[in-house]
């Protein structure tokens, strides 16, 4: 939902009581987690020509480039099909020549550079239908395999022609070594891979385990990408004012009474609640919620409720619900620790979003 449609649908008439995401504990069956292997609302109308590179930044123009040519090599075919197919979806023959590197594609760049539009307008571009393409998050990849078993997930993606990745991390070696397995077994399978992240993919778990195993798997895993940089400024905050203030506990209560579909919660209570939920959940979480209003934010305590939010940051996002909030700014979620530490990546693209879903919600209070 976008800011405009929020506004649209806010009226001071409206003074139904707000919905809560502490009263949800949704139920996701296996086969809503595959349907939705797609790109998120947000990204459904993007595409390559709708992609604006920065004049000062060529690696972007060269994105798009070799994006283009990457899904112009994918004949929408089965995986597995006939003959043995490469990752570019062309036949090879019974006794191919080694490829002189890795073949998929990895977009490594900082955040608001434009990634997800690129994968999104990737998996848009490839001649396959839609059950034939699979568009989703590190996590939702992870959350399937728990939900399918390894196995099964092997078996329902390797008919894939593309497997799109976002927000690629690592966030422990059980991840590791399960995610390198199942991507090698979708490379045999003829799937192609692309991926995108805010580290390159020899580095994806840096500064959070040292364990040789771990490097050993974090190898492997690269040498399925080709990594192709994005730089540039996040677009999200590109000439745009600093992030607004929070409001008061009155304004953010007001504007949820009189906004359709909003929901009201207590941020440490939210806070509190989401441990209790799956993160394969978040999103249906906020099923059908036009606008989330949150009261007494306040830093994170501690790595795994910090990491929670992201999540739930992630989701947000794509489904372009604007935040309302008091209390204090999204840039001071995160302790001076957590952004130094291992899992720095993913605070700061949670700050980044949620400052842009911030900047939509303004109006709530304006129109409440």
């Amino acid at each position: 939902m976008s800011s405009s449609t929020a506004a649209a649908g806010t009226s001071p008439a409206t003074e139904a009581a707000p919905l809560s995401l502490c009263a949800r504990e949704p139920h996701v069956p296996a086969d809503r987690l595959v349907a939705e292997m797609v790109p998120p609302p947000r990204f459904d109308a993007v595409r390559f020509a709708t992609y604006i590179p920065d004049p000062n930044q060529p690696s972007q123009t060269e994105a798009v480039r070799v994006l283009e040519g990457f899904a112009a090599g994918l004949d929408g075919s089965p995986a597995g099909g006939g003959a043995k197919r490469g990752l570019f979806g062309f036949r090879r023959s019974k006794a191919p020549k080694a490829p002189a590197g890795p073949r998929g594609v990895y977009l490594d760049g900082g955040y608001g550079v434009g990634k997800t539009h690129l994968l999104a307008s990737l998996w848009h571009a490839t001649p396959a239908e839609p059950a034939r393409k699979a568009f989703g998050t590190f996590v939702e990849l992870t959350n399937l395999v728990g939900a399918l078993g390894f196995q099964k997930t092997v078996e329902t993606l390797s008919g894939h022609r593309l497997l799109c990745i976002d927000e690629f991390e690592l966030d422990d070696p059980g991840d590791t070594v399960l995610v390198s397995t199942l991507l090698g077994r979708l490379v045999d399978a003829g799937v192609a891979l692309a991926a995108t992240s805010n580290t390159l993919p020899g580095k994806l778990g840096e500064g959070r385990f040292a364990a040789a195993d771990f490097l050993r798997e974090i190898q492997g895993l690269s040498a399925h990408f080709r990594a192709l940089r994005i730089d540039g400024e996040d677009y999200r905050h590109r000439g745009l004012p600093k992030a607004p203030a929070p409001f008061t506990d009155e304004q953010v209560t007001r504007a949820a009474h009189a906004t359709a579909n909003a929901s009201l919660d207590d941020f440490p209570r939210l806070l509190d609640h989401l441990a209790k939920v799956h993160p394969s959940r978040y999103g249906a979480l906020t099923d059908g919620v036009g606008a989330v209003c949150l009261t007494d934010v306040r830093p994170v305590p501690d790595q795994s409720t910090a990491l929670r939010l992201v999540v739930l940051a992630d989701r947000l996002y794509d489904r372009e619900v604007p935040v309302l909030a008091s209390g204090v700014p999204f840039d001071q979620l995160f302790s001076e620790e957590m952004l130094k530490g291992g899992y720095r990546k993913k605070y700061f693209r949670a700050i980044s979003r949620l400052t842009a879903l911030a900047r939509d919600a303004e109006g709530l209070v304006q129109d409440a």
